[in-house]
């Protein structure tokens, strides 16, 4: 290992990036040390741009991929090499599509996780669309994190670091006692791997069962976990069980911002009131007023002035509709 590498390596760890950044940034850094035979410390801008046209141009790489290569890099020169450059204009970010995924009606759900022969899969995935969790969180789970007295699920240290609570339905918790009754694993994890008790089940073999039980059930559309993630957002919200903040919440997302249309397939019932003409203000045209004879002088006055104004006091009685806060 290099003094660069093992430097590096350190500084992510005082970061306290998680292992699975930490070995894609040594990745990227490596394939970019590679390509030019020569130590990234020696490296500027002109060979990080040639770098970046051999990715689109060459490998055919898409902007995801491109984009950890530049957060690798961004992290080198910065943070380990401490270079003083202008990261926006030497390593700027590709820009990501937007796309939106086909997500799976409730009746397709049900009949996808119908066709899971597997138990423990089955429970797992149910786990994912009945509470929203992302596949790591789900297989990371403990017996001692399901609480069905107070029928929440604790998810510890999850994406970010983040410790949150999900909600346990009533179904899912059927689910589970089944599945714990029929397997009862000797291990501290919920979903213990076969092979090793000491480890979880791989996110890499719940991806395959999903794929065999999306031929045993017939449908067209490809399932994922991560899809079901997305639908447990976009149920909720087109059955207006909850608001959109409640979601993010229970989905772990940290900012609060808007959710984009790959979370959240809102229907145009849950985006529109239901009586639209009640919804809206009528606002009639009001006269301007004539100006006044002279300058108002202090800022007591100025400030009568300005809440007297008719117009000003429509705006502040009106109101926008509750949907489009939410959207």
């Amino acid at each position: 290992m290099t003094d660069l590498r093992r430097r590096m390596s350190e500084d992510m760890q005082l970061k306290n990036l998680s292992p699975r950044t930490q070995t894609s940034y040594l990745g990227a850094v490596a394939r970019f040390a590679r390509h030019f035979d020569e130590s990234p410390e020696h490296l500027g801008p002109e060979q990080i741009r040639e770098y970046q046209v051999h990715l689109v141009t060459e490998k055919k790489l898409g902007p995801s991929s491109i984009n950890v290569t530049v957060c690798a890099l961004r992290f080198l020169y910065n943070r380990t090499l401490g270079r003083e450059w202008n990261f926006d204009r030497v390593l700027p970010h590709p820009k990501l599509p937007k796309k939106l995924p086909t997500i799976p009606s409730p009746d397709e759900v049900a009949l996808f996780l119908n066709s899971v022969p597997s138990l423990p899969h089955h429970a797992i995935l149910c786990t994912c669309y009945a509470t929203g969790l992302r596949i790591s969180e789900a297989l990371n789970l403990r017996p001692a994190d399901i609480d069905s007295r107070r029928q929440v699920i604790r998810v510890d240290q999850g994406k970010g670091g983040k410790d949150r609570y999900v909600m346990l339905s009533q179904n899912l918790l059927e689910v589970l006692r089944h599945y714990w009754r029929q397997g009862r694993p000797a291990s501290e994890w919920l979903f213990p791997c076969p092979a090793d008790p000491s480890r979880p089940i791989s996110s890499s073999s719940v991806r395959a069962q999903c794929r065999l039980s999306v031929r045993a059930s017939g449908l067209r559309k490809k399932i994922t976990p991560h899809l079901l993630r997305q639908a447990f957002a976009g149920h909720l919200l087109e059955s207006g069980t909850a608001n959109v903040r409640t979601i993010q919440l229970l989905r772990g997302t940290a900012a609060w911002r808007p959710p984009p249309a790959t979370c959240c397939r809102a229907s145009m019932k849950s985006v529109f009131p239901r009586r639209r003409d009640s919804a809206f203000v009528s606002l009639t045209p009001v006269p301007s007023r004539a100006p006044p004879a002279k300058k108002r002088s202090s800022v007591a006055g100025w400030r009568r002035g300005w809440e007297s104004n008719p117009r000003i006091k429509v705006l502040q009685t009106s109101a926008l509709p509750l949907g489009y806060r939410a959207v």
